[in-house]
């Protein structure tokens, strides 16, 4: 399924599906991402706390990807060079 985040507010309820989509405890995630349960529980209640790099190191350890799409109807796909 997709999801169409605007804002970093959006991750929290993301994350959080994600994590236990996957039938992963905070523990378990976060052993995985060489962090404390802790650090884990409050990057998913705060998001905007987390660099984005530990935000992609969190997702790609929950196996999700970003896709970066332009908003505009009609815009050439994958086409970075009509920027």
């Amino acid at each position: 399924m997709d999801y169409t985040v605007r804002t970093v507010g959006q991750l929290e309820p993301l994350l959080k599906g994600f994590r236990k989509a996957k039938k992963y405890s905070q523990a378990n995630l976060a052993h995985r991402l060489g962090i404390t349960q802790q650090a884990l529980s409050a990057l998913e209640r705060d998001p905007e706390s987390a660099s984005f790099s530990r935000l992609l190191q969190i997702l790609a350890a929950l196996d999700v990807e970003i896709l970066l799409r332009d908003r505009k109807s009609g815009a050439d796909e994958g086409q970075p060079g009509h920027w």
